[in-house]
């Protein structure tokens, strides 16, 4: 989507507002003994009261409200009976839909108490997503994204899942420009025209290089090799002066 009025803007804002709202409410009431679908519900309850739809749900058939990874679970972890434990790694994604548009936005959250390289590893993470942001601005490349975040994982030891990519939104969950690599993509050459909507959310690991599924659970992406993965991510909207982030919490 590329907006073109204000209204559009001011409706993405809404939504992106919502799901940054959410996001927040879920990672403050993270505890050890609760399961996940717990904490999906409280998510479940903050869109509903908001007039928003949950987007994975509502577009893929997904089972549950937000996706909820632990651990070895990279992503698209489904909500169930698994309970969090002290020292769990938990990233929480939250993408839905108000009035047609759509908005996404996720992070990773630490229950106490956590090894420091787990610690490291969330701090540099959100530096990673913000290397990325940095490189967001009308008619720049749009493979500067990756470069920047390729570059701040090499020069910190860390490696990045290199099949789980950021993505155009706004009129629906997944559009054009899709693909948008968080890594380091020599064929990339596109280039970001002015009020384009997407996300930025890079896959940062001490280790892994690779998401994919495991036995008959067709949702669920694990690392691998296995290793403690981190993702933070913001839908933007590419401006004159840079990235106007979307989701924040208000």
């Amino acid at each position: 989507m590329t907006i073109t009025n204000d209204d559009e803007l001011q409706s993405l804002r809404e939504i992106g507002r919502i799901v940054a709202d959410t996001l927040a409410a879920m990672g403050r009431a993270l505890e050890p003994g609760m399961t996940t679908a717990e904490l999906d519900a409280i998510g479940r309850d903050i869109l509903e009261k908001q007039g928003a739809r949950s987007a994975p749900e509502t577009v893929y058939g997904f089972p549950g409200a937000t996706c909820i990874s632990i651990n070895e679970e990279v992503a698209h972890g489904i909500p169930g009976d698994r309970r969090i434990a002290a020292g769990d790694l938990v990233n929480i994604d939250v993408s839905a839909e108000k009035a047609g548009y759509y908005s996404d936005t996720g992070a990773s959250f630490t229950v106490p108490p956590v090894d420091r390289r787990i610690e490291r590893l969330c701090r540099d993470g959100k530096r990673a997503l913000w290397a990325g942001l940095g490189q967001v601005g009308a008619g720049k490349p749009i493979a500067g994204i990756g470069e920047a975040v390729g570059r701040f994982a090499q020069k910190n030891g860390y490696t990045l899942v290199r099949n789980l990519a950021s993505h155009g939104i706004g009129r629906s969950l997944h559009e054009e420009p899709k693909e948008i690599a968080t890594w380091p993509e020599r064929s990339e050459r596109r280039i970001m025209q002015k009020g384009l909507v997407f996300t930025v959310e890079p896959f940062l690991s001490l280790g892994a290089d690779w998401a994919e599924h495991e036995g008959d659970d067709r949702w669920t992406l694990y690392a691998e090799p296995r290793a403690p993965t981190v993702q933070y991510e913001h839908t933007v909207v590419a401006t004159a002066n840079g990235p106007l982030i979307l989701t924040l919490p208000g």
